[in-house]
């Protein structure tokens, strides 16, 4: 397939076109290119989309698709993509799809049988973990903690001897109230970044522990939307979570949390126990 092939805008597809996350420059020729051609957009807020559209000049019919509406408006654009026409999905910023409504369009579209493509760009998520300065060879993505304080405690629970890097978003006014809960259920030194305007003019990220972070706020107001970016649980001297398992559980453990493979969680389990890998390999024969 030639790059004109790809290129082209193909009726009955649905498009998922990442939008810029506060630097215009950052959109790409093809995702102007297929904002430009397609049928129609759907957006989770089209006040936003049509600023963006009116930057690029661009004029487009626009379907706003939102967690109140999904139910009904997803039928609905199906119905319009099985009848030949194009839609490029966007969000307010990044990625569609990521902790975002589009999710259960692109499903709803591929169980029609729809054809779903992606117009890659920026992600906030992928942004704030690369400025962390921590582990990026394994993280999870968790986005906004949700519910009551103790589903979002509970939540918290399952992932506290998580050794992945994990990122989370939060909106300012509750800042306070996750760092609150992290300081609780993971402990004060975990390290974090707080990274938010991310590419703009005012980017910042405050690398920090949870209970420097959590005496920071206390001081200063949160401001904008934050992507927070966690450390993974290392064991310490004292609180060694191993230390009931035999060593098939504690290599299964690492097999299963971290997605590690065989040889990679016998190594691991090793530099726990303060033992060589080929002695752990030895009593797991």
């Amino acid at each position: 397939m030639t790059e004109t092939e790809k290129n082209r805008v193909e009726g009955g597809t649905l498009y998922l076109v990442a939008t810029p996350i506060g630097n215009l420059s950052d959109l790409s020729s093809r995702a102007v290119k297929i904002l430009t051609e397609v049928d129609f957009l759907c957006a989770e807020d089209t006040r936003v989309t049509s600023k963006l559209l009116s930057s690029l000049g661009i004029t487009k019919s626009m379907v706003p698709y939102h967690d109140n509406n999904r139910h009904e408006k997803g039928p609905y654009i199906v119905r319009r993509l099985l009848e030949g026409e194009s839609c490029a999905l966007v969000s307010d910023a990044g990625t569609p799809a990521v902790s975002d409504p589009g999710e259960d369009l692109v499903r709803d579209c591929i169980e029609a049988g729809v054809p779903v493509t992606s117009v890659p760009g920026a992600c906030a998520a992928i942004t704030a973990l690369t400025l962390s300065g921590m582990n990026t060879r394994r993280f999870a993505f968790e986005g906004f903690l949700e519910g009551r304080v103790s589903d979002r405690k509970a939540a918290l629970e399952r992932i506290r001897t998580d050794i992945r890097t994990q990122i989370f978003y939060e909106a300012p006014h509750r800042l306070t109230d996750t760092l609150a809960l992290f300081s609780e259920v993971l402990g004060d030194d975990r390290r974090i970044a707080l990274c938010r305007e991310l590419t703009k003019l005012n980017e910042e990220v405050l690398r920090m522990t949870v209970g420097e972070a959590a005496a920071y706020y206390a001081e200063n107001e949160p401001r904008g939307e934050y992507v927070v970016v966690v450390e993974g649980y290392t064991a310490k001297a004292s609180e060694q979570f191993w230390a009931e398992m035999t060593v098939e559980e504690h290599v299964a453990y690492y097999m299963e949390k971290a997605e590690m493979k065989k040889m990679d969680a016998i190594k691991a389990a090793a530099k726990d126990r303060g033992v060589s890998k080929s002695d752990l390999y030895k009593q797991l024969l």
